[in-house]
């Protein structure tokens, strides 16, 4: 007698947990900071007519532009996971060698002018290298590795120019920070197409994904076939380019480069990523809530400064908004900042 052996049906397997409203979520984070920028606004019109006018406004872009793509650069380097403090010193070292190589007197004039922006942008490449081989080759922990890279760097600057500012810079140098583009400043058009880049980038293709991946769980990420060490090589090496090309902006807006150019700028840009919903612990965060996030430092500091405040404030305040951020992403998000 032949038995029949009734086979159970396989079980489906269970689907993916709906991320819509995590998706919704995300994008009404990207836009917390909006009512504050118009809150601002209203408030700077009010302590000071001159505020929302035109030439304050493309000023206010102009200065922020420079520090913005450090801040770009950061959000990069934290949403896969990583830390680099030496973003602000790439700011200054990279000019500042440009200058030392093309002008005459107080550098030594061995490249001709037109070297300044592929000499810029060369060596914020090679720092970006340099700190990937050892943070991903060698094992190395980021926050440490850049923090000796800051302390590095800085004084290579302070070296070559002997703790004085490079005058005379060549015109190229100086095009990008000092030219108008359609009655624009250069400057504003290159962040506001970085930034959008960056929104395309990390918002909708494979390599954005990649680094989210990456940032969230980065031994996922390798069992998932992403190829972990090519993509925290490529973010380390592009947030330092992106640095050298603000300290480009920056040094020809003010057509000099100091021995001091960057410092202290890591806070900002720290406290700009944090505000923008950046997460320290990596995965988390976007290119436009960062923008947001810069934007709203700077019209605070323009709104300060038209009142009269002391500039040593501005940086207490600084602080201060960070400490709020963290508190407030904790309780909205439920996850600790380590």
């Amino acid at each position: 007698m032949s038995e029949t052996t009734e086979m159970a049906p396989p079980v489906a397997p269970s689907a993916p947990p709906d991320r819509g409203g995590r998706i919704a979520l995300a994008k009404l984070r990207d836009l917390a900071l909006i009512p504050a920028i118009v809150v601002i606004c209203v408030l700077g019109q009010l302590v000071n007519p001159v505020f929302l006018r035109y030439d304050n406004l493309i000023n206010v872009l102009q200065t922020m532009s420079e520090i913005a793509l450090l801040v770009l650069a950061q959000t990069i380097v934290l949403v896969v996971g990583k830390m680099d403090l030496s973003l602000e010193s790439t700011f200054g070292l990279a000019p500042g060698i440009a200058a030392y190589l093309t002008i005459t007197g107080q550098g030594l004039g061995l490249l001709p002018g037109g070297w300044a922006i592929p000499v810029t942008l060369a060596v914020g490449v090679v720092i970006g290298v340099i700190n990937a081989m050892l943070i991903v080759r060698f094992g190395l922990n980021g926050f440490i590795v850049t923090l000796g890279m800051l302390i590095v760097l800085r004084g290579l600057l302070t070296g070559i120019s002997g703790g004085q500012t490079f005058f005379d810079l060549p015109p190229s140098m100086m095009y990008l920070g000092s030219t108008t583009w359609f009655g624009v400043p250069a400057s504003i058009w290159l962040c506001l197409l970085l930034f959008a880049a960056g929104v395309v980038v990390l918002g909708f293709t494979s390599v954005g994904r990649s680094l989210y991946a990456i940032g969230g769980n980065i031994d996922a990420a390798k069992a998932a076939g992403i190829r972990t060490d090519r993509v925290l090589v490529g973010a380390l090496v592009t947030a330092s380019l992106l640095a050298a090309l603000g300290g480009l902006l920056l040094s020809g807006r003010l057509a000099s480069v100091a021995a001091a150019q960057g410092n202290g700028a890591i806070f900002t840009v720290f406290a700009a990523a944090v505000i923008g919903g950046v997460s320290l612990n990596g995965g988390r965060g976007t290119v436009f809530g960062a923008f947001t996030g810069i934007l709203l430092l700077y019209l605070i500091q323009n709104v300060l400064t038209l009142a009269g405040v002391p500039a040593q404030w501005i940086g207490a305040l600084n602080g201060a908004i960070i400490l709020v951020a963290l508190v407030l992403s904790r309780i909205t998000s439920g996850r600790k900042q380590d």
